[in-house]
């Protein structure tokens, strides 16, 4: 059937069954007849409200017009200039809660599929020779980034952009942060996320792994030794929360941010030839309906387990995943347990575990998130058979950075505090964004606060 100008043109995706064995990308990409059929469905409307609902505001009626002329350099060209990571947000972002969400071709239709034609573009670009060397940085300020996750890259590509000399300090040995440890292969390629960072890397941004800033170089030294003017703290939230329930320490219970980690940036999918495993049962419990809980239960069903589950307290109207992550996993067979509550996890006398113990849930009068407040139900306590538990419930900054730095303030979850329209955190010239401020969040909300505050520290190191 011919599509209609009113139909989101569809996404191409591999097989659900030979996918779900496999870590191979499951979204296929548009081709060039795809993409300008999607590009030709945008209005040009007087009032692109779309830009609005996008953090790092690409111009995007510009970059989608141009595809639809079939103007590809152009397009890219448009598109990188407003976002250094475009490969990696048009697969990553939940562009059907943000951009697509206030485009005006959604008022009676579907919206224009804004995020699928970002990563046509990306995409593209990535088949073409390198273009000319960038110049050399142009102002003696230098500025240090601690982290290489979304909002240290965008920050450090941005400020190379303005002609500062910039140094990324990351404490694993590869960088990219939670897009390398905690956003499986079959959802962000890492082929896809080091050829992101090569053209960072071709600004003239510089990359130190291996340097824990607070641990092998403190905060201040940085100022004080080594001579930066400004430092931009993009840490992330990688300290995973836990729920307080009996059972927890268990052998075969993890946190997500383990698992992930684990498979990511380990290879334990590839045990006994890595040297990491990751011990998986047949039938794997994940707490949580978040876009990390639905990466998690699908890495589970590819490292062997014979049945994956999510168990949320909500129902899935409450769930945060994106849309599309969701139904990939429904397609892959997962398991959906809405309205359920784990309250203990149970072991053998040999301290592995064996189920995991629920009550049922009802939904009341909306909390303090809006969405409505989950309540038990007196008596509908039930035990579900599980050989893994993995709780994917959230996560927090990393106190070290905190705990090592006189001055350095945070709030009571151990996000740091920075004033609003700068980003300056409590410390002269210590900008922060990202997770490590917001707490757990999205690639594509760190992604802004880093560009924002680039644009800040420029304006604040040449005033």
């Amino acid at each position: 059937m011919p599509l209609k100008r009113v139909d989101k043109t569809p996404m191409p995706e591999r097989d659900a069954v030979l996918r779900s064995h496999d870590f191979i990308e499951v979204n296929e990409g548009y081709n060039i007849q795809r993409a300008r059929f999607e590009a030709e469905r945008c209005l040009r409307c007087q009032d692109p409200v779309c830009i609005d609902g996008c953090p790092v505001k690409i111009p995007i009626p510009d970059f989608v017009h141009a595809i639809a002329a079939g103007d590809m350099p152009g397009a890219a060209k448009i598109l990188r200039a407003a976002n250094p990571l475009p490969a990696i947000c048009g697969r990553v972002c939940p562009q059907e809660s943000q951009c697509e969400e206030k485009c005006h071709v959604g008022t009676r239709f579907i919206p224009v599929a804004i995020g699928y034609l970002e990563r046509f573009v990306a995409d593209w670009e990535m088949g073409q020779p390198p273009g000319e060397e960038p110049a050399q940085p142009t102002r003696p300020e230098k500025v240090a980034i601690i982290g290489s996750g979304p909002a240290g890259l965008v920050c450090a590509g941005e400020l190379a952009r303005l002609g500062h000399p910039v140094t990324i300090y990351e404490g694993l040995h590869a960088p990219g942060g939670v897009l390398r440890y905690g956003i499986p292969e079959f959802r962000l390629p890492k082929g896809i996320l080091d050829w992101e960072i090569e053209q960072l890397k071709r600004l003239g941004v510089k990359i130190e792994c291996n340097v824990i800033i607070g641990k092998t170089i403190l905060l201040d030294d940085l100022f004080d030794e080594m001579g930066y003017s400004a430092v931009f703290v993009g840490t992330g939230a990688g300290l995973p929360q836990f729920m307080g329930i009996p059972g927890e320490n268990l052998n075969g219970v993890y946190s997500a941010n383990e698992f992930l980690t684990r498979v990511n940036l380990m290879n334990a999918n590839q045990f006994p030839e890595a040297d990491t495993p990751v011990m998986v049962g047949k039938s794997v419990a994940v707490i949580g309906a978040g876009n990390t809980a639905m990466d998690t239960v699908r890495v589970a069903l590819r490292v062997g387990a014979e049945k994956g589950m999510i168990v949320y307290r909500r129902s899935d109207k409450e769930m945060t995943a994106r849309i599309e992550e969701h139904e990939h996993a429904i397609q892959e067979g997962v398991e959906f347990h809405w309205l359920t509550n784990p309250v203990e996890i149970l072991g053998n006398e040999d301290g592995w575990v064996t189920g995991l113990k629920c009550v049922r849930m009802e939904l009341g009068e909306p909390d303090d998130s809006g969405r409505a407040r989950p309540l038990p139900i007196e008596g509908s306590e039930f035990i579900m058979p599980v050989d893994n538990v993995v709780l994917s419930i959230g996560n927090r900054p990393n106190p070290l950075l905190l705990q090592t730095t006189q001055g350095l303030e945070s709030n009571k979850k151990g996000c740091l505090i920075v004033e609003d329209e700068t980003a300056q955190t409590s410390l002269r010239r210590v900008f922060a964004g990202g997770d490590a401020v917001t707490g757990a969040a999205t690639v594509i909300l760190a992604a802004g606060a880093g560009k924002s505050a680039a644009a800040t520290i420029h304006e604040d190191l040449c005033a």
